[in-house]
């Protein structure tokens, strides 16, 4: 998995950032112990000299290393004992004025070696949160938060009702983002019409699958067809190596969720950037969630038939059908 280059960046800034205002925490606190026990300093100076006599003491040739190790240890407890009762004296734990890492797991570095430590995993995730936020609002968007009383339970044309339906939906979802990259479906194609719940199922799993830990962008289809306009027809310019960045991250992502799709204009040129969206994730084995007003009967008389062949074949319809919740959220007010 892979996080976006802006999301890791800022990660990385907060996890430095913590580093520094701990470091300042712990000088400010010192010198602080410093002013009101003068004696603590000096013991911290003994200390310093006793760890580079226990390395020298290991060193040492002509007599028995173990003795004189042994001898800087014991006069290192002493210091150490003597620095604690006078810590507690002014109401601080022995470890108060150590300099230790937040995370013990890197040091605080973000990296176990080439692998992300889970401290930089987490600030990446809260990162990517705080993007998807600006376009999903979402903090209250859950699946805790998810409610079936919207949805009639009075059957409809086939027999089922519309919370019936909805509860098989909810949990295809909720297994979709629990258990993401583990669940045999691997892109889900959410339809129906407006006001029933598709974008909100789609923040909820944008948010428990950020929440894990892999990569999630979110975005309409016309904003992601406007950039891969203009990564082809602005390329040397600017906004066209930006569209370009952006349209990697659509493509590489570990799970990219496409809102409204069928809210474009259908052009030759939407057609193919849709086709190359859709095939290079399905080669590349990346999860896709695309919501639509279409059904796939509309999609397939919409689209080329590679488009369709590919959407009927690879994803997992989820339908979507019930009263209106934004007019049934009015009427309640």
């Amino acid at each position: 998995m892979g996080y976006d280059a802006n999301v890791l960046r800022r990660a990385t800034q907060r996890l430095e950032q913590g580093r520094r205002e701990r470091r300042e925490r712990v000088e400010n606190l010192r010198r602080d112990a410093y002013a009101r026990q003068p004696k603590l300093e000096r013991l911290d100076r003994q200390l310093q000299q006793t760890m580079a006599q226990l390395v020298a003491a290991a060193l040492r040739q002509g007599e028995d290393p173990a003795r004189a190790v042994r001898e800087v240890r014991e006069r290192n407890l002493a210091i150490q004992q003597e620095r604690a009762v006078l810590l507690g004296a002014l109401g601080l734990p022995e470890d108060a004025l150590d300099d230790k890492p937040a995370c013990p797991l890197c040091g605080d570095t973000g990296w176990q070696g080439a692998k992300m430590c889970r401290c930089l995993r987490e600030l990446c995730a809260r990162e990517q949160i705080a993007e998807l936020s600006k376009l999903l609002d979402l903090g209250e968007q859950s699946f805790d938060t998810f409610r079936m009383d919207y949805y009639s339970q009075s059957p409809w044309p086939g027999g089922t009702s519309p919370r019936e339906n909805m509860e098989l939906v909810y949990e295809v979802c909720l297994n979709y983002a629990q258990k993401f990259g583990r669940f045999p479906i691997c892109n889900l194609f959410l339809t129906g019409a407006p006001g029933l719940g598709k974008t909100f199922l789609s923040a909820c799993i944008a948010r428990t699958v950020s929440e894990k830990g892999h990569s999630v962008v979110y975005d309409t289809a016309g904003n992601i067809f406007a950039q891969f306009e203009a990564r082809k027809f602005q390329r040397d310019s600017a906004d066209g190596q930006e569209a370009r960045d952006e349209t990697r991250r659509y493509l590489n992502c570990d799970l990219l969720i496409l809102d409204d799709l069928g809210s474009e204009l259908v052009t030759q040129f939407t057609q193919s950037a849709l086709y190359e969206l859709v095939n290079s994730r399905l080669v590349g084995e990346k999860h896709t969630v695309i919501s639509t007003n279409l059904t796939l009967e509309e999609a397939a008389r919409r689209y080329p038939p590679q488009i369709a062949s590919r959407l009927e074949g690879e994803y997992h319809a989820l339908h979507f059908f019930g009263d209106d919740i934004r007019l049934l959220k009015k009427r309640q007010m």
